[in-house]
């Protein structure tokens, strides 16, 4: 995958990538509400493994400045179906760039015939909810106190969906 947007590209990881990803996943804040920040060796190792062997993840660059800033799960679960989800530098919040990045993904997927649905879950009722629903993502189901939390707490698993009939009429009325 190799996508372009005013402000981002979208591409394949590399092993040159470690250092960005490692500012993403190292980082305590951004992993909350998944599990706890990595070490520089477990990032190099999952960037080996997943992203890259794998092909389990694409990497969002900063274009003005080269560098990794997100991380983009874009997951084939067979028949069509992909699983999404992101992680983004902290430094780089709150400025549209995940959405930004997000879509072309969402958008490449269903234009180029190779999704049928995508879909995201979280414990994050809040920031990854609100960019789920921006996406286009529809409420599918909330699993009540169905994972544990990085801090051992039960936690709301909360599923959002979106079919290639919903992209397409979010196309329509744009």
């Amino acid at each position: 995958m190799y996508l372009q947007t005013p402000r981002m590209l979208i591409r394949g990881f590399t092993p040159e990538d470690a250092a960005d990803l490692y500012e993403i996943l190292g980082d305590a804040e951004t992993m909350e509400n998944c599990e706890p920040a990595y070490g520089l060796e477990k990032t190099q190792q999952f960037l080996n493994t997943f992203c890259i062997d794998r092909n389990g993840a694409v990497a969002a660059v900063h274009k003005e400045s080269g560098k990794v800033i997100g991380y983009i799960l874009f997951h084939d679960m067979g028949d069509r179906v992909y699983e999404m989800g992101w992680f983004y530098n902290r430094s780089f919040w709150n400025r549209g760039y995940a959405y930004e990045s997000c879509w072309a993904v969402i958008d490449y997927a269903f234009s180029e015939g190779k999704a049928h649905k995508i879909f995201a879950e979280t414990i994050d009722d809040v920031k990854s909810v609100s960019l789920m629903r921006k996406l286009g993502m529809k409420p599918e189901s909330v699993q009540r106190r169905q994972v544990r939390d990085p801090r051992g707490r039960w936690a709301d698993l909360y599923l959002y969906g979106l079919l290639e009939d919903d992209w397409r009429q979010t196309l329509r009325e744009s």
